[in-house]
């Protein structure tokens, strides 16, 4: 399993901003840990999303050089991609694409059509600089605005959007909706039809329904998973009371106990976890 630890999803929600040096000494724990991909900040509206403001701050104080994780940088629209593009130490660009026209105005400012020049102008602009683009498929299991979903409309928009450049597609289950049959039907079709790209599940879920969520994923061949300490966050653009994040002590768990290597250094990861305590408790 490839896990990519969510700390930006953590605490982009949290309303006391968390000191830019609080940020730093827990990033460059995270990166001692071991994960694949750290989604470490956002270059977006400090108005929209105040917590992240300090996201170009960070970077020349974190001990990347001896760390094999890669840091993901959220971007909503090219000017974001091009301030992001300016750090060497970001490897990937994460595009939040929802397939929901209402979430799709509400989390970004614009329509679907848009979103799509802006991923053409994103991935042209990653190119020149070495970066790689992730789509987050927002709302890929659903959502609550009466917007219609059915697995056809995922399909549909990962053609169009790989056709652009893109080849790592994270499905969000933003609002925490997915079923095991949605998250089964979903993977079952994609991961056969699209053998070049890789697919991920970003699952927002209530306590008691996380292992349904990785199960399914899992059984049916997604070994990408995003989480996020202690399962805080969620999205706070997607509605009033928050569904939080698949927590990463549980994918571990799962990892674990399906003999799936994960690599990671345990005594950090216990270090990192005290550290977030501390941080949204401060």
């Amino acid at each position: 399993m490839k896990l990519i630890e969510c700390p930006r999803d953590a605490w982009q929600g949290y309303h006391p901003f968390i000191p830019t040096q609080q940020k730093v000494e827990y990033l460059n724990q995270l990166l001692k840990v071991g994960f694949d991909t750290i989604d470490f900040g956002s270059f977006v509206s400090a108005k929209a999303m105040p917590q992240v403001s300090d996201t170009a701050l960070l970077l020349d104080q974190l001990d990347t050089a001896s760390s094999r994780s890669k840091l993901l940088a959220i971007v909503a629209n090219e000017r974001g991609a091009a301030e992001a593009c300016g750090f060497k130490q970001i490897g990937y660009l994460g595009f939040p694409f929802s397939i929901s026209e209402t979430f799709q105005r509400r989390n970004t400012n614009a329509t679907i059509a848009d979103s799509v020049e802006r991923v053409r102008n994103i991935c042209e602009l990653a190119s020149r600089n070495e970066k790689e683009v992730v789509i987050y498929i927002s709302m890929g299991f659903g959502n609550p605005y009466g917007d219609p979903w059915e697995p056809g409309i995922v399909m549909e928009w990962i053609s169009k959007l790989s056709n652009l450049g893109v080849s790592i597609f994270s499905l969000s289950d933003t609002v925490g909706v997915a079923s095991s049959e949605a998250i089964t039907s979903l993977f079952s079709e994609l991961i056969p039809h699209y053998p070049h790209l890789e697919f991920g599940a970003h699952f927002h879920t209530k306590p008691a329904e996380w292992r349904e969520k990785i199960e399914a994923a899992f059984a049916a061949g997604c070994t990408r998973f995003d989480g996020a300490l202690l399962g805080y966050g969620g999205c706070p653009m997607a509605q009033d009371e928050l569904v939080g994040n698949m927590p990463t002590e549980k994918l571990v768990d799962f990892a674990i106990e399906k003999q799936s290597p994960l690599n990671l250094d345990f005594a950090a990861l216990e270090t990192a976890r005290a550290l977030f305590l501390d941080l949204v408790k401060s």
